[in-house]
């Protein structure tokens, strides 16, 4: 189901390529493309999510919120299991701000007025609704917390209030809510360490955060060290990334980790057996490297 890419024109119009086995590219058919390609329907995004779990979703002008691909645990929000190859309306009518789509079948968004709604695969607790129940359509997390931006995962959904605090939920096998913690839970939980954070981004099992001060922490798994602290030790609460390097933002993945300066230098850290990197190598990095300057 992954495999594939989109991206947003200046103009709002989205392309993707890549496989499209479930109409992931949105193009109203499933041929695969090795170029760019439109996704049908003449609408104008504002933000675009392509999540590994076969889905994309975009946001038009309002905050109207659309998704095409793979829905085999509702994560196209439209009400049904079917897969769509063109650009369907998620259902409820609610206006988002932001929308992700996650690596294994959860969709989540922010609300025009702070509310966090998930959909899709729910098997642990990932919607954050108190149940593991799955939804095809949007439910609204637990808690009644104010959220800004929202970050779906593999398995556990992480979100930021306006003032910072990060808030947790789904899978904590290996600490990735970083409560300090290794228990699953439905609902949000706080994240440690009382750090105000300006971005957060959830990857497969770990996440990571970027504080007002620019500082990169990440917690969860890590044992490809995509945690970036020198070790392949797990942390279950944020731990700083080695280097002292000051961040703009950061993207957690699989099993590596990337953030920019806001020089615009980008550093990754964690597998690197595919040259994930970018560092013009394979070999395993516990801590940042520089990703190599394009010729």
């Amino acid at each position: 189901l992954q495999y594939y890419a989109c991206r947003l024109a200046v103009t709002g119009a989205a392309y993707c390529w890549g496989y499209n086995d479930y109409g992931q590219l949105g193009t109203g058919n499933l041929t695969n493309s090795t170029r760019p390609v439109a996704v049908t329907g003449n609408l104008t995004f504002t933000a675009l999510s392509a999540g590994g779990g076969g889905q994309a979703c975009g946001l038009v002008s309002g905050g109207a919120a659309y998704c095409w691909g793979y829905n085999g645990s509702g994560q196209l929000g439209s009400g049904t299991s079917a897969y769509s190859g063109t650009p369907l309306p998620v259902s409820g009518g609610l206006s988002f701000a932001t929308i992700s789509a996650g690596e294994n079948g959860t969709t989540c968004g922010v609300t025009t007025g702070g509310g966090a709604y998930c959909w899709g695969f729910n098997g642990d607790g990932e919607l954050g609704n108190g149940t593991t129940v799955n939804s095809g359509a949007p439910v609204a997390v637990s808690g009644g917390l104010t959220f800004r931006s929202i970050s779906a995962g593999f398995a556990s959904t992480c979100g930021l209030t306006p003032g910072g605090a990060a808030w947790c939920w789904g899978d904590n096998n290996y600490g990735a809510l970083g409560n300090g913690l290794t228990t699953n839970s439905k609902t949000p939980v706080a994240v440690g360490g009382g750090l105000t954070f300006s971005a957060i981004s959830v990857g497969d099992a770990f996440a990571c955060g970027v504080t007002t001060a620019g500082a990169a922490y990440c917690w969860g798994y890590n044992g490809e060290g995509q945690l970036g602290i020198g070790s392949v030790t797990r942390n279950s609460t944020p731990a700083a990334v080695s280097g002292g390097i000051t961040f703009a933002s950061v993207s957690a993945g699989y099993s590596s980790a990337c953030g920019v300066t806001q020089g615009g230098a980008a550093y990754c850290w964690g597998d690197n057996a595919f040259g994930q990197l970018g560092n013009q190598s394979t070999a395993q990095a516990l801590t940042p490297v520089l990703v190599a300057t394009p010729p």
